[in-house]
């Protein structure tokens, strides 16, 4: 989320009023501006034991009964094939100093993210898991402003259980979007959801509801990691919900239990209002980069936390970038514009970022806080 978001905001409601989106290479290849009719899917859902899957190809519904752990060939929607889990790959695996693959606030750009994958050796050219036992973390925001929301949590539900073959793991911790968008709070979500929504008789939360493929695996992502010496989250830990990060599992059963509810219902709840507060709570806070927080406060909280580092999305930068002395790493990249990206890894001690071009670079280093604009 922006520190600027009413221009984006404007520009991305312009570019998606016709509810749909070319694919990235018909883009790069013609220049062509005009919108392709609404593809998007699958949608699975769960109706008392049986699934079915629904897809919007250039604009007409069709349904399909399917079977757990089938094969479904790319139609429309997302591009890959795509296996039908038997149900939520856990993320669960000790922490032994793996490689640790990072990125934030994807925002529905899912063919930036497939590039961005790719050309880090994340993915091959169909979509796989190339990545060993590495860990790819994404510190949320896959929701909200771009077109391509769905393909996007494919992707990582099946990169997922992919990984977990391979001795990897992915972790997709939640954000302040996915808990505004499941809420049923529509601010930032892409209008062509709204269009999906009612086609397939549903509120947009309800596109990824419990009752759904999807939504019985985006129930159970937490919002706190730590592996090793790193904490991972959304916005960040502001002092006085220190206990939060210390009860990380604690923090992530609460946030589990609430979503879904409405904003109003969090916030009037003594016991989830501290988890949704839209200034202080670990998934809207900004502390860190704003100037609020000090270096030296910032170095007692990682130092009460017993970490090396805070590794935070939420807050945009031009670039992957650390600040008060190493202390916080920002990894929000500003891929939800569509046009560039980066990954964030940490393999033997040493960060660096992952270019769209494959290259990898050092770190932009920031003595304190950026300057607020």
């Amino acid at each position: 989320m922006s520190l600027k978001p009413s221009f984006r905001l404007a520009r991305y409601l312009l570019l998606a009023c016709a509810f749909s989106v070319l694919p990235l290479h018909a883009i790069e290849q013609s220049g062509e501006k005009t919108p392709a009719p609404l593809d998007d899917g699958p949608y699975i859902f769960n109706n008392q034991d049986r699934l079915e899957a629904a897809w919007l190809c250039k604009g007409e519904l069709t349904r399909e009964s399917v079977a757990r752990q089938a094969s479904l060939a790319p139609r429309c929607g997302y591009p890959y094939p795509l296996l039908i889990p038997a149900a939520p790959t856990s993320d669960a695996m000790p922490y032994d100093g793996q490689r640790i693959i990072a990125v934030s606030d994807i925002h529905g750009q899912f063919g930036l993210l497939v590039r961005l994958l790719q050309a880090n050796g994340v993915i091959d050219a169909q979509g796989r898991w190339t990545a060993g036992d590495a860990r790819l973390v994404v510190t949320g925001d896959v929701f909200d402003r771009g077109p391509q929301v769905t393909e996007a949590l494919w992707l990582l539900l099946q990169l997922q259980a992919q990984a977990r073959q391979a001795g990897g793991v992915v972790h997709y911790l939640l954000g302040n979007h996915e808990t505004m968008a499941l809420g049923g709070d529509l601010r930032y979500v892409n209008p062509k959801y709204v269009e999906v929504a009612k086609r397939l008789r549903r509120s947009v939360g309800g596109l990824y509801g419990r009752d759904t493929v999807i939504g019985e695996w985006l129930y159970q992502r937490p919002v706190l990691l730590k592996l090793g010496d790193t904490v991972f989250l959304h916005g960040g830990i502001a002092p006085e919900n220190l206990a939060l990060a210390l009860d990380i599992d604690g923090t992530n059963v609460a946030y589990r239990d609430s979503l879904g509810k409405t904003r109003d219902e969090v916030r009037a709840d003594p016991l989830t209002a501290p988890l949704y507060d839209g200034k202080r709570s670990p998934i809207w806070y900004r502390g860190y980069l704003d100037g609020q927080l000090p270096t030296q406060e910032v170095r007692d909280l990682t130092d009460k936390l017993g970490v090396a580092r805070i590794v935070v999305g939420h807050t945009t930068q031009k670039e992957i970038g650390s600040f008060h002395g190493g202390r916080v790493i920002a990894i929000d990249g500003d891929i939800m514009d569509g046009e560039s990206g980066e990954l964030l890894f940490i393999e033997n001690g040493q960060l660096s970022r992952g270019l769209l071009d494959g290259r990898r670079v050092p770190l932009q280093q920031h003595a304190g806080a950026p300057t607020p604009e």
